[in-house]
């Protein structure tokens, strides 16, 4: 008999939508390549996600709805299916405590204005960055992934966006010159 996995996840509501897609197009799509059962509660936000046998395919839906719930696009969301990209989520609270003020502050020093913070990290690093309500998501290979982490916890220690990217200017050369 398979082994049988299990877990459900609380996702924002506005957020279900993207997550079942036209015509429950994405959730369909999402099941079928992970092998995985899901169902969607839309007014409680709540996503149960049923697995048989492969628990890689499983742990690969779990992180698409967490990503999904975290604001990515379904197209970023799938690049967790398989092995090389993982999902790394930060409590932007955890980091720099505060009220509602302070924490719209600090988001709005990662995402930049019209967004070119974040899309320089994003580019830098090549990993994908969300940010919604107190988290702030990143998607991308792990050492990818670590550095992109590390910009932004610069930005919410207060550095300049200037440091930030000399930082990571400074990091991908140095990847550059020991990778043979």
């Amino acid at each position: 008999m398979p082994n049988e996995l299990f877990e459900s996840i609380k996702i924002p509501k506005e957020r279900i939508g993207v997550l079942i897609g036209p015509d429950g197009k994405i959730k369909r799509k999402l099941e079928k390549l992970t092998e995985t059962t899901i169902k969607v509660d839309s007014e409680t936000g709540l996503v149960d996600i049923e697995g048989r046998g492969n628990s890689a395919n499983f742990y690969d839906t779990v992180n698409v709805v967490k990503a999904i719930g975290r604001g990515f696009s379904p197209e970023n969301a799938f690049a967790l299916v398989g092995e090389e990209m993982i999902l790394d989520i930060i409590k932007v609270s955890d980091i720099v405590g505060g009220g509602e003020k302070t924490l719209k502050t600090k988001r709005g020093r990662i995402i930049g204005t019209h967004g070119l913070a974040r899309e320089s990290i994003e580019k830098a690093t090549d990993t994908k960055i969300s940010v919604l309500g107190k988290t702030v998501a990143i998607i991308g290979k792990p050492n990818d992934l670590e550095l992109a982490r590390k910009a932004i916890e610069m930005l919410l220690d207060g550095a300049r966006h200037k440091t930030v990217m000399d930082f990571l200017q400074k990091a991908r050369s140095e990847e550059t010159r020991f990778t043979i």
